[in-house]
């Protein structure tokens, strides 16, 4: 494995396999440190598959705390995991309150995929009239938010 970092001439590419993969190498994490190092692999444009799933494999996401599953799960859907697309169908359904930010991010992505299992998802939830009721108000909030923000952003660009 290399350790620096690659980058296309513009910087859009850039290979999670840095110096930051060296210092998390071999220590056993606690809870908020995971969360740290995957907000921190959040922050980098582009994360191959194979980092991606080293990183499920070695820190055992999958068995981590809602908080390290929902970091998870961002960049999941951020890079398009799709080997880890059951990760985030379960994370929905057993943490359906932090799953709501989720779900907004599958429909923003535009991603043909990924909102196919948005869709997937709300049938499941139809015969859960709770999660469903939970899922609506929480889209419906992050909805006003977005509108909200969308009109500051063109008030200021006047």
């Amino acid at each position: 494995m290399s350790s620096g970092r690659k980058c296309s001439t513009d910087g859009a590419v850039v290979d999670a396999q840095m110096h930051i993969y060296h210092f998390f190498w071999q220590k056993k994490l606690l809870p908020d440190q995971l969360v740290l190092l995957l907000e921190l692999l959040f922050a980098v444009k582009s994360l191959s598959s194979r980092t991606l799933q080293w990183l499920q494999k070695h820190y055992c996401l999958r068995e981590q705390d809602a908080e390290v599953r929902h970091r998870w799960c961002e960049l999941v859907i951020k890079h398009k995991h799709t080997v880890a697309y059951g990760d985030l169908l379960i994370f929905l359904e057993q943490d359906q309150a932090m799953g709501v930010y989720l779900y907004g991010e599958l429909m923003v992505n535009e991603d043909a995929k990924q909102q196919q299992l948005v869709h997937s998802q709300f049938k499941t939830k139809q015969q859960d009239y709770a999660g469903l009721k939970i899922i609506n108000a929480g889209l419906f909030k992050y909805w006003q938010l977005l509108r909200e923000l969308a009109s500051i952003a063109n008030l200021h660009s006047c």
